[in-house]
């Protein structure tokens, strides 16, 4: 089994670094543009299936990616974003910053970041995503397909630190993932392997950002 993981391109809430979570922002034009390039360059990979977010940024990537395929697309919510409850909405740039100080560590301690009301903490991303792999790798009519799988920031971070056993200090593994960045992973001999990594298909300069 080989997983082509990809973020979903870019929405209004990523380019006003607005915390999305599991706000279901659509798509801008430009997020668009980002997955038809991110199509050109897997349009010689065979896909048997997608999973997706039922999120529709991430969804509306998946389909413009399969456009013109007969591949299934499944909605799992395991895959969607990291919840932020009250803090969604909010503004996270340094001159627009609406959030508590001790939301730094998000990115600098997510060991020690505390779920806001309503919000999702680091542990339980990585579990839910980490539940969903399992699922995949026991089930046998997946073993010989190559499969699709339109996430989020944190919760492809959340798939990627469960693959490397790594702890909650280094959920963020290489960085926050770009708009529509490519991920390899391969199930075999028993175990995930990450091939490639944050790979990208188009020249345009994006911001990443995980929301």
């Amino acid at each position: 089994m080989k997983l082509y993981i990809v973020r979903h391109g870019e929405t209004d809430w990523n380019k006003a670094r607005k915390i999305q979570g599991q706000s279901d922002i659509p798509l801008n034009e430009f997020g668009r543009h980002l997955a038809r390039e991110t199509a050109k360059g897997l349009a010689d990979i065979h896909f048997d299936l997608c999973f997706t977010s039922p999120l529709s940024r991430a969804k509306e990537t998946a389909q413009i990616i399969l456009e013109g395929r007969d591949v299934p697309i499944i909605e799992e919510p395991r895959i969607e974003e990291m919840s932020f409850g009250e803090y969604e909405g909010k503004c996270c740039s340094s001159d627009g910053w609406e959030l508590p100080e001790e939301f730094h560590r998000f990115f600098d301690g997510p060991d020690k970041y505390r779920a806001p009301a309503g919000g999702e903490d680091f542990g339980q991303v990585r579990d839910r995503t980490g539940e969903f792999l399992e699922d995949l790798a026991r089930n046998p009519q997946y073993a010989d397909k190559q499969i699709l799988v339109a996430t989020h920031g944190a919760a492809l971070a959340g798939l990627l630190c469960y693959i490397r056993k790594d702890p909650l200090s280094r959920y963020w593994g290489t960085g926050v993932h770009k708009n529509c960045a490519v991920t390899e992973v391969v199930w075999e001999n028993g175990e995930f392997h990450i091939l490639s990594e944050n790979v990208v298909y188009y020249k345009d300069k994006v911001e990443p950002w995980a929301k």
